[in-house]
C-alpha cells in the first residue's frame, strides 16, 4: 500500500517535490519498476527513443533485477550513469559492472547504446570524455537518484564545490572512498522529464528531515521543471 504526500515540502527555490511512502521493499521497488517501463513505452512512442541514466546502490540494484526479466522494446533504450568511482572496469565497487551484471548484459539493448562512465580514465580525463559523450543527447526521459546519509546525490557531496562547467564533471576528495570520482553534473541531471529519488533506510531519516525542512543539502540542487519524485521506504515524515 502506497501512501501519498503531494503537498510540496519547504525547499530553497526552484526545486518542486513530491514525497510518496511505501510500506515495504518490493512495494517500493514494483512502483518503481512499472513507472520505469511505463515512462520507456510513453519516450518512445512520442520520440523513437527512452533515456535513462542510472543511480547506483542496493535500492537500484533490485531493481535492475526486476528489469532483467521484464518485456521491453529494449532496442530503443539509451543507458546513462549519474557517477561512478575512478576504479578499474572490473572492479566491483563501479556502478557500471553493477548494472551490466545485474540487468543489461540480460537484455537487448544495443551495446552502443550503452553509456557507461569511463572512470577508468581517472576523474579528469574521464569526465571529459563522458561529456563529449553526453554533449548530443537530448533532455533524459528520467533519472534515477539515490540519497546519502549526508545528503549526497550522485557524487555531489555537502560542502564541496558545485560544478556546472560541462555535462560531465570530476571530483575529488569524495568524503567516501575512493576519493575520485566522476559525476554527472546538477544542471545536467535537471535536464530531464522525470526524475525519482530512491531513499531506503532509517539511516537516511537526517537527510530526509533536512531536505524536508529546507536545508540545501546536494539533493535540492536537482531542478527539472516538472519537479522530482522522492519514493521513500524506512524513513518517516
Amino acid at each position: 500500500m502506497q501512501n501519498t504526500n503531494q503537498e510540496n515540502s519547504p525547499k530553497p527555490p526552484c526545486q518542486i517535490s513530491r514525497w510518496h511512502n511505501f510500506e515495504t521493499q518490493d512495494a517500493i521497488n514494483q512502483t518503481t519498476l512499472k513507472r520505469i517501463l511505463a515512462a520507456a513505452n510513453e519516450a518512445i512512442a512520442n520520440r523513437g527513443r527512452f533515456s535513462i541514466v542510472l543511480a547506483g546502490g542496493s535500492t537500484p540494484k533490485s531493481i535492475y533485477a526486476l528489469l532483467k526479466d521484464a518485456k521491453a522494446d529494449w532496442a530503443n533504450w539509451h543507458v546513462y550513469h549519474n557517477d561512478d568511482r575512478c576504479l578499474p572496469v572490473d572492479n566491483s565497487e563501479r556502478n557500471s559492472l553493477m548494472a551490466r551484471t545485474t540487468w543489461l548484459n540480460h537484455v537487448s539493448i544495443p551495446a552502443n547504446q550503452i553509456h557507461d562512465i569511463p572512470a577508468e580514465l581517472g576523474n579528469i580525463e574521464g569526465a571529459k570524455a563522458y561529456a563529449k559523450t553526453l554533449a548530443g543527447v537530448p533532455t533524459f526521459d528520467l533519472v534515477l537518484l539515490g540519497l546519502g546519509e549526508d545528503g549526497h546525490t550522485a557524487s555531489l557531496f555537502p560542502n564541496q564545490a558545485v560544478d556546472n562547467s560541462a555535462d560531465a564533471v570530476p571530483v575529488f576528495d569524495a568524503p567516501k572512498p575512493p576519493a575520485d570520482r566522476i559525476t554527472v553534473s546538477q544542471q545536467r541531471l535537471s535536464n530531464s522529464r522525470e526524475v525519482i529519488f530512491l531513499v531506503t533506510g532509517a539511516g537516511k531519516q537526517d537527510a530526509v528531515n533536512h531536505w524536508r525542512n529546507g536545508v540545501a543539502i546536494p539533493a535540492t540542487l536537482i531542478t527539472p521543471e516538472n519537479g522530482v519524485d522522492v519514493y521513500c521506504y524506512g524513513v518517516t515524515f
